[in-house]
């Protein structure tokens, strides 16, 4: 049987930081980037507001800011093998991000079978985004519903990671759910949590679930990549 595996961006694939951030840093534009991000936590930005702003202030991204940017974000250990071990057992790897599309988009070559992300126009970025095209926490309920409609999957084969409130919506709707180094309201939904610094642990918590609650261990797993910190924290609902 095919199972599904949804990953978040921010402070899921990226150990605490976000795809803006890292833009961000490469653009010299960090202050005015975590004064959006605090307006964004105030609830005073929306998120297409705030990719609005961000389209504004990124008027001098390039493809090559980005790809900069993009290999030298802190990724959490473990990724490569983890979605090499999807693949291998003829499961699906996709990630659903309210972040943009040209960042995003470039985990294909990582190994993820399909990118969700918030549409931008093409860099350089010389205007507004269609506000249609950019994704809020409720747009990952029906993007995954799509994705598990199309592989001919039932929700009790679908997996998901994530680490903030706006995971809450598709943590809902899933049975099988990870909380990774994720905040207290997400912690308190998921029916696993794990702190620390390897996909790997993670996964295997996601595959116990997905078998029927076996004991982690019990499938094999794929190794932790060379490197990595020893995992904080495992958790079980």
């Amino acid at each position: 049987m095919s199972r599904l595996h949804v990953f978040d961006l921010d402070g899921t694939l990226l150990r605490g930081t976000t795809a803006s951030l890292e833009i961000a840093r490469r653009l010299d534009r960090l202050p005015e980037l975590l004064l959006l991000e605090g307006e964004f936590a105030a609830g005073t930005l929306d998120t297409r507001g705030f990719a609005a702003a961000v389209c504004r202030l990124w008027a001098e991204l390039t493809p090559e800011v980005v790809a900069d940017a993009f290999d030298a974000a802190p990724w959490i250990g473990g990724l490569p093998e983890v979605l090499a071990d999807i693949r291998r057992r003829g499961e699906h790897a996709v990630v659903v991000t309210m972040s943009p599309d040209f960042f995003a988009g470039r985990l294909t070559a990582l190994g993820v079978d399909e990118v969700v992300a918030s549409v931008f126009p093409p860099l350089p970025l010389r205007g507004a985004p269609d506000p249609a095209g950019i994704l809020t926490p409720a747009d990952k309920v029906p993007a995954v519903e799509r994705i598990r409609a199309r592989l001919g999957l039932g929700r009790e084969a679908c997996a998901a990671y994530g680490d903030s409130v706006s995971d809450v919506p598709l943590f809902r709707v899933l049975e099988h759910t990870v909380a990774v180094n994720a905040d207290a309201t997400l912690r308190g939904l998921a029916r696993h949590r794990y702190d620390g610094d390897d996909l790997g642990a993670a996964y295997r918590l996601a595959r116990s679930s997905l078998a029927g609650g076996a004991p982690p261990g019990a499938e094999p797993s794929p190794p932790a990549a060379r490197g990595t910190r020893t995992p904080v924290r495992e958790e079980s609902a």
